[in-house]
Parts: C-alpha cells; sequence; structure tokens
C-alpha cells in the first residue's frame, strides 16, 4: 500500500489524466453503442412455471411478450361518443415502432359492459419498454389530442410508466449537494471537501459507462444504472472520506504531506480495501439464489465497488498530492484556532458507555428487534400502475380498467394447456367454474403449437391481492402438470418461493465468507461472531421499517407490495456496507491494542479517532441514499429507504454505541484466537503493520 501511495504521488497528473481520460473514452463508447439493457420481463427463473411459459411464449407467440401501450378511452356517454378513433388509430399507427392498433372489441374483453369504457391495443416492435422515450411521448400526444370535457384518454404500459417516471427525478443531485455540505462543514475547506466527490463522481460516471457497454455482452436489467449509482455515490464518498481523514490526521500530528499520504493509504486504505472486498462478497453471494435476471444487476453493482475502490487508493492520493499545500495550509490553521482536543467527546462518550455497557447493550438489541419484527410479514411482488402517482396518466389508466372491467382485468393469468382439444376445453371449463375467476372473463382455447392451447382468464381480485396469489396456486393444482400457468402475479409467487427456498444457502455465503474475512483481519472469531450478529439485527430493523412505511402505508409511503428483488438486494448491499464500520473502527482499536496492550484503552482511543469520521461517512451515505427515496421509481424508492435507515442504525446505535458496550464486556478475550484458527487463518494486517508491546507477545507466548 505504501508504494501504491508512492506511486500515485510520482505520478500525480499521470492518474489523473488516465482517470479523465477512462471517463470520457468509456462515456463516448456508451454513447455511441448506446445501451442494450433487458426490461426485466424476463423473470430469469429456471425451473418454474413462469419461466417455461415465458420460454414458450417467447418461441410460439412472441406478439405475447413484446411491446405494446393501451390507450383507454372513457366517456360516461359511451366510449366513441364524439372521440374520432379511426383518426386516432390512424395517427398511432404511425408512429415508429408501431406495428399494429387494435380497435375495442367486446368479444376480447376490451370494452367494459356499460359501454363508457374501451381499450385500444398498440403493439409494438421489441422488447417491453425498449423504445425511446421520444416514441411514448408520440403516442401519448396522439392520444391525448382526443381529449374533451367529456372524452377521458389515459394510456398504460412499461413504456408509458417509464416516461412517467423520468418526468421528475432529481434526488441524485440533492443527495450530492447534502454530501458537499456536510464535508465543507467537516473540513471547513471546499476544495478539501471536493476531493471525496470528485473521486466517487469519477468512479461512478466510468461505471456507468463500463456497465452499458457491458449491457451488451450480459442481461443486466433496466433499473440496474439507477442502483448502481446510489450504491456507487454512497460508497465512493464514503471511501476516499475514509483515506482523506486519516491523511489528515497524520497532519495534524505532524507528518509531512507524503508521509501522510503513505500512512493514509497504509492504514485507512486497508480498512477501504477489507471494506470493499466484504461488500463485493455480499453481492456475489447473490449468486447461490439462481435468479438470472438479476445476475446482471449483481455483476454491474459489484463492478461499481469495485472502480470507486480503486478510485479511492489511486485517484485520491494523487489528488491529495496535486492540491496538497492548499489543503494542508487550511488543516493546520483550522488546528491552530480549535480550543479542543481532537477526540474527546467521543472519549467521553465512550467512556461512558464502558461505565454501563448492558443497559446499552439491552436498550439498543430490544429496538432494533423491535424494529425487525415487522419484517417477518413482508409481501414481495413486482411493482405495477397501481402504484404510480395518483397524477400520472398510467395510474389513471390502472383504476379505470380496474373499475370498469375488473381489478384483474390489470393482470390476467396467462394458462397453456398441452394435450388434445378436448383437454384443452377441459381446462377451460374448469377455469370458468373457479371462483376466482371473473364470470366471462376466460378467453376460448386458441392453438399455440402442435397440441398446446394458451388462453387468458381474469381473477376477480388485483394482480398484487394476496387472494390472487392464492388463485395461482390453486389453479396450477386443479389443471396438473399437464397445464403452465403464467403471468405477472404467477412470477410473482414463484419469485417469493425462489428466494425463501433458496434464502438459506445465501445467508450461508454472505454471512459465513464476511466472518472469515473478519477473523483473518482482526484474528478473532467472536468480534467476527459479534459483527455478523449485529448487521444482521441492523438490516432487520431497515426492512421491517421499510415494510412499515412502503407495505402498510406509514408516513409518506404508498401503500403496496415491497419489490421483490429489494429485501436480498439491500441484505447484500447493506451487509457489505455495514463491514466498513466496522473494519474502520475495529482495525483503529486492534491497532491501539497492538501498541498499548492495554483493551480498555484501545477501546476508547478507537471511538475517539474514528467516532467523528464514522457518523460523518454515515451522514452523507445516509443523505445520498436517502435522496433517492424522492426518486418517482418505486424499486428505487425503496432500495434508498432502506438502506438510508440501515446506515443511520448501523452508524448511530450499532458503532457508536453497541460495539464499544460489547467490546467492554469482551475485555482482552475479543482478540483471542484458538490457535488451530491462528495456523489455518491468513494473516491479514489491516492496521498496516504489526505492532505489539512486550506484554502483548508475552501474552501470546503464554496462550
Amino acid at each position: 500500500m505504501e508504494r501504491l501511495a508512492g506511486f500515485a504521488q510520482r505520478h500525480h497528473w499521470t492518474a489523473l489524466v488516465c482517470w479523465v481520460a477512462l471517463l470520457v473514452g468509456v462515456s463516448i463508447a456508451a454513447q455511441a453503442a448506446g445501451s442494450d439493457y433487458s426490461n426485466g420481463s424476463d423473470v430469469g427463473l429456471p425451473g418454474t412455471q413462469s419461466q417455461q411459459l415465458s420460454d414458450l411464449l417467447a418461441e410460439n407467440a412472441p406478439d405475447q411478450t413484446g411491446d405494446s401501450v393501451t390507450v383507454v378511452l372513457h366517456d360516461e356517454r359511451g366510449w366513441n361518443a364524439d372521440a374520432d378513433v379511426d383518426a386516432m388509430m390512424h395517427d398511432l399507427a404511425g408512429v415508429d415502432r408501431v406495428e399494429s392498433v387494435r380497435p375495442p372489441d367486446p368479444q376480447q374483453g376490451t370494452v367494459s359492459a356499460d359501454g363508457t369504457l374501451g381499450l385500444v391495443q398498440v403493439a409494438m416492435e421489441g422488447e417491453m419498454g425498449s423504445a425511446p422515450p421520444a416514441v411514448y411521448q408520440d403516442l401519448v400526444d396522439v392520444a391525448t389530442s382526443q381529449r374533451t370535457d367529456h372524452v377521458q384518454v389515459e394510456l398504460a404500459g412499461k413504456g408509458i410508466r417509464k416516461l412517467d417516471q423520468t418526468q421528475s427525478s432529481t434526488g441524485e443531485m440533492v443527495g450530492v449537494l447534502a454530501a458537499l455540505v456536510i464535508l465543507v462543514l467537516m473540513f471547513g475547506s471546499l476544495l478539501a471537501a471536493s476531493l471525496p466527490l470528485i473521486t466517487a463522481i469519477l468512479a461512478v460516471g466510468s461505471t456507468v459507462g463500463l456497465v452499458t457497454l457491458l449491457s451488451h455482452v450480459i442481461s443486466i436489467p433496466d433499473f440496474t444504472s439507477g442502483l448502481l449509482i446510489l450504491v456507487g455515490l454512497g460508497v465512493g464518498i464514503d471511501y476516499a472520506l475514509l483515506v482523506f481523514s486519516r491523511y489528515r490526521s497524520e497532519l495534524l500530528r505532524g507528518a509531512d504531506r507524503d508521509a501522510a499520504t503513505r500512512v493514509a493509504l497504509d492504514s485507512a486504505g486497508r480498512s477501504v480495501l477489507f471494506a470493499g472486498a466484504s461488500v463485493i462478497i455480499a453481492l456475489l453471494g447473490m449468486f447461490t439464489l439462481r435468479i438470472t435476471a438479476f445476475e446482471g444487476t449483481v455483476t454491474a453493482v459489484a463492478l461499481t465497488v469495485l472502480v470507486t475502490m480503486i478510485a479511492s487508493l489511486t485517484l485520491l492520493p494523487a489528488l491529495l498530492t496535486l492540491f496538497g499545500p492548499r489543503i494542508e495550509r487550511r488543516v493546520r490553521r483550522r488546528a491552530a484556532t480549535s480550543t479542543r482536543e481532537p477526540g474527546e467527546r467521543w472519549r467521553r462518550w465512550a467512556w461512558l458507555v464502558q461505565r454501563s455497557p448492558w443497559p446499552a447493550i439491552v436498550v439498543a438489541v430490544v429496538a432494533l428487534g423491535a424494529l425487525a419484527v415487522p419484517a417477518l410479514g413482508m409481501r414481495l411482488a413486482f411493482n405495477d400502475a397501481g402504484n404510480d402517482p395518483k397524477d400520472t396518466t398510467s395510474r389513471t389508466a390502472y383504476d379505470l380498467i380496474s373499475e370498469k372491467l375488473g381489478p384483474g382485468a390489470n393482470g390476467p393469468l396467462i394458462v397453456v394447456t398441452e394435450g388434445s382439444r378436448a383437454d384443452a376445453d377441459a381446462a377451460h371449463e374448469q377455469l370458468v367454474g373457479d371462483p376466482g375467476i371473473a364470470q366471462g372473463r376466460v378467453t376460448s382455447p386458441t392453438r399455440l403449437a402442435h397440441d398446446t392451447y394458451l388462453m387468458q382468464a381474469q381473477p376477480t381480485s388485483g394482480p398484487q391481492d394476496a387472494a390472487t396469489a392464492d388463485l395461482v396456486s390453486r389453479v396450477r393444482h386443479d389443471l396438473g402438470p399437464s397445464s403452465l400457468v403464467g403471468g405477472p402475479t404467477a412470477a410473482n409467487v414463484d419469485f417469493s418461493q425462489t428466494v425463501t427456498d433458496r434464502l438459506p444457502y445465501f445467508l450461508v455465503v454472505v454471512v459465513g465468507l464476511s466472518a472469515l474475512l473478519l477473523m483473518s483481519v482482526f484474528r478473532s472469531p467472536l468480534i467476527a461472531i459479534k459483527a455478523a450478529v449485529l448487521n444482521l439485527l441492523s438490516i432487520g430493523a431497515a426492512l421491517g421499517a421499510m415494510k412499515l412505511v412502503y407495505q402498510d402505508g406509514l408516513l409518506w409511503g404508498n401503500a403496496g407490495p415491497i419489490e421483490a428483488p429489494m429485501p436480498v438486494f439491500i441484505f447484500a448491499i447493506v451487509f457489505g456496507l455495514s463491514m466498513d464500520y466496522e473494519v474502520f473502527l475495529v482495525s483503529r482499536m486492534r491497532e491501539i491494542w497492538l501498541e498499548t496492550g492495554d483493551a480498555q484503552h484501545a477501546v476508547r482511543e478507537g471511538l475517539a479517532n474514528t467516532g467523528g469520521v464514522i457518523t460523518a461517512a454515515a451522514a452523507i451515505m445516509f443523505l445520498v441514499f436517502g435522496s433517492f427515496a424522492l426518486l418517482p421509481d418505486r424499486m428505487l424508492a425503496q432500495a434508498g429507504f432502506a438502506m438510508a435507515f440501515a446506515v443511520l442504525l448501523d452508524a448511530v446505535i450499532i458503532r457508536c454505541l453497541v460495539v464499544p458496550a460489547v467490546m467492554r464486556l469482551l475485555g482482552e478475550k475479543a482478540w483471542w484466537l484458538p490457535r488451530p484458527l491462528d495456523r489455518w487463518l491468513p494473516r491479514l494486517h489491516v492496521e498496516g503493520h504489526a505492532v505489539t508491546t512486550p506484554a502483548v507477545e508475552g501474552r501470546a507466548r503464554a496462550e
């Protein structure tokens, strides 16, 4: 790490030019090549009925899985009383990428029973939601031109929803600006505060371009870019801040700029290295779920963490060398005007916690446990237009269809039956007789391929209702193995069941490998176990809070199911991020323990040296993550809220309250490692150099 710091110092202009060239180069290449993100319509669940049906339709009926837009015409005098439907359909057919336009048809169930609502079906080229936004805007302009005082025209479809969601999304900038304010207050210098931001922005910008190019090679869902910006900005600022804060501390201890940079990279830089490795391990653990639709997202987000970590260890030292003289003058000038010893408040706080460790542990664990309980009642599903803001056209269309055609019209079941026509007719009769299917809302069997017939059945309940999930299970059981039942609701059922079945393997891999890494770093099984348990507790509390807000509709939340991939994504990302503060705090404690041999002194001084930085880093990450809760995209809003809440709990309650209390109770046992493990585990010195005292060496020999 010292050699890396020295190289970055000697070649600081080269490092800076290389990073800028990387950003510009991949951005130009990505702009020229364009993106090839998948729309997420492929559930990616091998062996499930939803996946089998999706593959069958893609092969034999691609029109059933292609892009489409529905134009909803509503007039209480009759859906076509005033609207010039023929002219509108003609204009719609002339829009780019439109393949066909079908008028409302009572036989197809696209006209309401009272005749006041009709659906115009627009079939388009490509996958769902894959057309450029300008194409969907043209469709909106053409359709809404028919609006009058009596005629209500709304549009539905994945592309229309994406258009609604992109019309207002300034949340990222709010988080970045708030982070800049905290950094300025912390360092007292706009230049010093900007270095972590510059590092993070260059790293995230480069990664966005790389992932755009990568989308041509592997399948990456279209929501990935927002998620990697969310994670990249948070960890990028966080990692750079940890290194920069150690650099500032070394300056205040009397080191020159070059030495301060080398020590910062050889200490905080190692913490960043191991923290980033923990995040990547946690993310890659998601491959144990074998959900192919999200493996591209995992790869992209892991790449984001890797690039931001490399930027913190190469670009930041170059920037410190370039702007070092100005930063040093500001740091020393501010320190000269301060009357308080650095870390004094945190030292007092640690002393108070050490005096009464049990109350701190009990209160914190009970509070976190109470917050975690609601997470047990999470209901997973993929969002639909029913979760969109009420002032959007997609939500209005959804509500009109539910009101006039029945709630199940927004999510019909797709049923494919193998066998003779008689077998298909028998399956049709069985569907018609099911009390969960709306009367008259089962289409006649249509031959799809040799001895394969396709039907659609409209449930009496909405796509996200628990009754519809029960209906899917019942229909699958009643129709038997010769039939496949799919559709959005069926995909929700399959996804939830897949996650439930494979979650134990995921937890064992993520928690086990992370604990193994911590044992190698800190030479202590007790610290590894403590970190794993506390991380699980804080993540559970964050998921519970997310359930209360976004599923139960408390505070500002719009009630609905939790996004199906969110719990495992949030667990993987937050579990890894929680290791950041664990490594940064405990590594400083271990460094002081090795120097002094005094376990309690090490706890106090470790918190005194890192408490302010951890709090500031958590505040920044909280604001960056929390700003995504302002976005109209429900998936990113849930992720931003849960990750912000988890970081807040982890930094304030876990690292600054529970960890000092637990370390006080453990005392010197915290650093105990059985001899067999000591021989087996690799030695990874996160503190940068193994400093020991004769007392510590004597105890080690005695043990």
